[in-house]
């Protein structure tokens, strides 16, 4: 009776084993692409946070755009340009986006080099400056004098001596605080602050955790022909593995103008995978942005990005003191890994 006991117990384990192994089996497989290559493990930084702005990333990764093109995605909150570029340049994230002006603010001063840009995600400025209604703030004047929050390397932070300069403001008079991009809408709802920096896109998500009206000074009423947010890679990525760097960009590209065509499912998506989403503003922010990606009228196809315009920008730039003379678009552009036109 022992002996059978023993029989029965070994059968079981051996089948056990057999059973394991065939689950390992499976999960070997559901790392490789269409074309039986396994995936290529790749890092992605979120441009500000995770809130609705950036639901493209997870609707690539959500609705297989990512794994067709042969990659297995990691995507994790970016702390804005000034956090996304050095992850970037590190080798700690492959991808990301950060804001153009932002990027020329840092490779033009000399804080940052060895990336690249190569695709357009909004073609113009979101950044903006952000607070309620009862905060005394209706005009770039009335900053004067307030306490603003926001993170160290937010591109609203760093052009705003610029922004201050060409609005008729004196940027000595208002007093700059640090903040985290999760937690700045909640310092503005707490009453420590007077304003923050923000996108424009995120007035729905303001509203909704201050249980105010937003009141929003954008950057492009003061600054125009500025490009907004890009993606980028390092220079060491665009140079050794361009046609990999081709297909992650038309894979997002892919989940963003998924995204702006079913905003509501986008929201959805992102409220599965970051458990703080509201759907309803996430929703809502992807509408306004829709707009910044696809100016109407502009003829403009997603991603692109115009030489001619981006060095509008650098001037505008060059005579506002912000950046020495002598930089060019294809110091931060790799224009041969661009979506055409």
């Amino acid at each position: 009776m022992i002996r059978f006991a023993r029989t029965v117990a070994a059968v079981a384990l051996t089948t056990a084993l057999a059973l394991v192994a065939g689950c390992g089996g499976s999960d070997s497989d559901a790392g490789a692409g269409e074309d039986g290559k396994a995936l290529k493990k790749v890092t992605y930084l979120t441009s500000f946070g995770n809130f609705g702005r950036d639901a493209y990333a997870w609707v690539a990764k959500d609705k297989g755009f990512f794994e067709e093109a042969g990659f297995d995605v990691e995507i994790k909150p970016g702390q804005g340009t000034g956090g996304v570029i050095p992850a970037v340049v590190s080798g700690q994230a492959q991808f990301g986006p950060i804001d153009l002006t932002g990027g020329l603010l840092h490779m033009g001063s000399g804080q940052a080099k060895d990336f690249v840009a190569v695709a357009a995600i909004q073609q113009r400025t979101m950044a903006a400056i952000a607070t309620t209604e009862g905060n005394g703030i209706a005009t770039p004047k009335d900053l004067e004098g307030k306490r603003l929050a926001d993170t160290p390397g937010s591109v609203v932070r760093n052009l705003f001596p610029t922004y201050a300069r060409l609005a008729g403001v004196d940027a000595d008079k208002v007093t700059w605080v640090n903040g985290e991009a999760q937690t700045l809408m909640g310092t503005l709802a707490g009453g420590s602050v007077d304003g923050i920096g923000q996108f424009v896109v995120g007035k729905p998500t303001i509203e909704a955790v201050t249980k105010k009206k937003a009141v929003l000074l954008p950057y492009s009423d003061v600054i125009p022909d500025l490009y907004g947010n890009v993606l980028i890679t390092s220079k060491k990525i665009a140079e050794q593995d361009p046609e990999m760097v081709k297909r992650f960009t038309n894979a997002l590209l892919k989940g963003l103008e998924y995204s702006l065509a079913n905003s509501k499912e986008a929201a959805e998506i992102l409220e599965r995978n970051v458990d703080a989403t509201n759907p309803t503003a996430a929703a809502a922010e992807l509408e306004l942005m829709a707009e910044y990606v696809t100016p109407g009228g502009s003829g403009t196809a997603i991603g692109t990005l115009d030489s001619a315009r981006v060095a509008r920008s650098i001037a505008i730039l060059e005579r506002a003191g912000a950046l020495r003379p002598g930089m060019t678009p294809e110091q931060i552009i790799d224009f041969d890994l661009v979506p055409k036109a």
